[in-house]
């Protein structure tokens, strides 16, 4: 395995400033500049910066070249990467006053551009680390260390060996890891505490958080708002697992006469939280309808209403009669502890409308007392709107994917929020940077129907060119929700990308396609490698569903990884179970983001099959090419050996320069190998998505 470098700066405010990822990857930057010219001017940057995707849709190069020359800057002048560094800094502070303001802290893990948003709520911390005691108090290793105290900093002390973080994604979505593949020691090696963490950030991408341009070591330095930002999003991720018809089909009872239970069926779990509680509101006489869980809740009046109708035995007159805000949310809060909440938020949250923590509040109200009818006739038909099992997890893979991405979209239902098109532009445009003519695109809310047809002609005209198999297939059917030409574009793309990465990462094979066939030898060639004998024939594969062949190829790849005390023989449905969930999480603690569930090893599912093992050689490519392409530090800049941490980097790219996609150039792919139907070959390359990470 490869050393792990981490890149420092001399001055530590301007260290404080950047995550890992983004030091790496400005680095790299900074370093094409110079290695190019031997030396790096102020007249440098106006290009360079102009391509970044932070400024790139919002300052020409000389409007760049104009705020850089503001202090007077000689532009002939040498500078080196600090001084680099800081001009950044100073093209992104302009832009985010320009876009109106900083985010709070708590929803920027959602955005790609993560510095400058240092702060940290306080009252937000005092919530979590009442969460964690609460959830986690009980926890066979953690509870030496519970409970935390909300008003100190212990959180973050406790979250840097990551076990913390890897137990709360096992409590917001159970079994996602496999607690076996966490280093749970009181003295964790810095390897292994580096494992820890690449398993947690690839195991919250793959429950749905949106982590951008965040990198283990971050984590590792425990620092306070990363960590209470991933915190966050796996808390709130908990608090709405529930809420859709799926998990609670009495939510039914919310579908107006005229509403269409579908579309109750495609609202984000945050909407249909609202709709639940302006569903009680109504009923209990509240004219006013609560749209948000900020300025509409802080007078607390809309919660007085609730609980009155959620426990009216509790209900106390006052509550309404109190001027004052404050007074009003504690009795509000007092109200909820009666009828069992627990008291997370403190009054001021409530008046200053902290919107994770009343959307949290509200969420518990939900899940203590949901107030909805228990009407059999309701539900029944609730519990017959089923889905194909195959097709729901390839749109639970596919949602989660476009996600991880960091577009600017979230999606929520995705045969739904790809209809309009917008989404697949963006993810196009990530991937595949200059591909789409946004003058030609409309940005939802899209009224007008040809509009989406539009948007949606302009995804398959890009399709086409990149030569995907879309023959008589039209905007339209993506307008009309087709879900089976929607994930079998979605697949092609998911593959195109993942072939790509490959091939920029294979150096020995000089321009070459990487092929299906050519990830099966390589796996084939890997175990044999190591001394094992267990050979594939194909993606289909039936032996592939014991787990044991992934086993022997991580343990291939990286010797120490896989502790074969734990590995069972595979033979009945428990121990191929068994295997297979302790397979994805030791491939996402070596640094693989791979979105695949046990049940598609078990039954195996070729397409997710590929993705698998394709990460796996993904990340072996990666450590050959780290090894061979280190170059020195720049200027007044310190780089730092760790022998005992591990890179996490991930088939989606967001770690150092690989980015999904790369360059693009000529690619075939093998149909007799796998069963998609996809065949690529753009005729010209494109700019690689690695240049547009920041």
């Amino acid at each position: 395995m490869s050393k792990f470098e981490g890149v420092i700066v001399s001055d530590q405010w301007l260290h404080s400033q950047f995550t890992q990822v983004e030091l790496r990857s400005l680095k790299s930057k900074f370093m094409t500049l110079k290695n190019q010219n031997g030396k790096v001017t102020f007249g440098d940057l106006p290009p360079l910066m102009v391509k970044v995707n932070a400024f790139r849709d919002m300052y020409s190069e000389d409007e760049i070249r104009g705020i850089l020359g503001e202090s007077g800057t000689d532009f002939t002048n040498d500078i080196d990467f600090e001084m680099f560094l800081k001009s950044y800094l100073n093209l992104q502070s302009q832009a985010t006053a320009k876009q109106g303001g900083r985010r709070h802290s708590s929803s920027f893990l959602k955005d790609t551009v993560t510095t400058l948003l240092h702060t940290i709520s306080e009252s937000e911390k005092a919530c979590y680390v009442a969460h964690i005691n609460s959830y986690l108090g009980d926890d066979p290793f953690l509870k030496q260390y519970l409970p935390l105290n909300p008003a100190s900093n212990d959180i973050f002390d406790l979250a840097k060996d990551g076990v913390l973080l890897c137990k709360l994604i096992n409590v917001a979505v159970p079994g996602t890891i496999d607690e076996r593949a966490i280093n749970c020691k009181r003295n964790p090696s810095l390897w292994e505490v580096n494992e820890n963490h690449t398993l947690c950030l690839n195991s919250a991408k793959a429950i749905g958080c949106t982590v951008v341009n965040i990198g283990a070591q971050d984590l590792v330095e425990g620092r306070p708002h990363l960590v209470l930002g991933l915190i966050s999003q796996i808390i709130k991720i908990q608090l709405l697992a529930d809420l859709n018809l799926k998990k609670t089909p009495q939510l039914v009872e919310l579908a107006d006469d005229g509403e269409d239970i579908e579309e109750l069926l495609n609202l984000s779990p945050e909407k249909v939280l609202l709709k639940w509680m302006n569903f009680h509101l109504q009923r209990a006489g509240y004219e006013k309808t609560v749209r948000n869980f900020s300025s509409d809740v802080k007078d607390g009046e809309a919660y007085a209403y609730l609980l009155n109708v959620l426990a009216p035995e509790h209900c106390n007159p006052a509550t309404l009669d109190t001027k004052d805000a404050n007074e009003r949310a504690n009795m509000v809060i007092d109200h909820a502890e009666k009828m069992g909440c627990k008291r997370y938020l403190a009054p001021r949250d409530v008046a200053e409308g902290t919107s994770n923590l009343n959307l949290a509040f509200v969420a518990q109200l939900f899940h203590h007392r949901s107030g909805l009818s228990t009407d059999t006739k309701k539900i029944s038909y609730a519990e017959m709107i089923t889905e194909d099992v195959q097709t729901s997890r390839e749109e639970r893979c596919f949602r989660l994917w476009i996600n991880s991405l960091g577009i600017s979209t979230h999606v929520n239902n995705l045969f739904e929020d790809v209809r309009n098109g917008w989404v697949l532009l963006e993810v196009l445009d990530k991937i595949f940077p200059g591909s789409i003519n946004w003058k030609q695109a409309t940005k939802p809310p899209i009224r007008m129907p040809f509009r989406k047809v539009e948007n949606c002609n302009q995804v398959i005209e890009v399709g086409t060119q990149l030569r995907f198999s879309l023959v008589n297939v039209s905007g339209n059917d993506i307008v009309q929700g087709n879900k089976k030409l929607i994930l079998a574009l979605l697949w092609q793309l998911m593959r195109f990308t993942m072939l790509q990465l490959l091939k920029n990462l294979r150096s020995h094979s000089q321009g070459k396609e990487i092929r299906d066939a050519d990830i099966l030898k390589w796996a084939n060639r890997k175990v044999k490698s190591s001394g094992r004998t267990s050979q594939i024939e194909s993606f289909k594969d039936k032996s592939l569903s014991s787990g044991l062949f992934f086993l022997e190829l991580l343990s291939a790849v990286e010797p120490r990884l896989v502790n074969w005390n734990l590995v069972t023989k595979g033979e009945s449905e428990d121990e191929k179970r068994l295997n297979a969930t302790y397979t994805i999480s030791v491939a996402r603690k070596l640094g693989c983001s791979i979105f695949l569930l046990p049940e598609d090893i078990m039954e195996v599912n070729q397409k997710m099959i590929l993705t698998l093992i394709a990460s796996i050689m993904y990340w072996s490519l990666q450590q050959q090419t780290e090894d061979l392409n280190s170059f020195p530090s720049p200027a007044n800049t310190a780089t730092t050996t760790t022998p005992e941490a591990s890179p996490a980097p991930s088939v989606c790219g967001e770690d150092e320069n690989f980015s999904i996609g790369g360059e693009f150039s000529n690619l075939s792919i093998d149909d007799n190998t796998s069963d998609s139907t996809a065949s690529s070959q753009p005729e010209s390359d494109g700019v690689a998505a690695a240049d547009e990470l920041l």
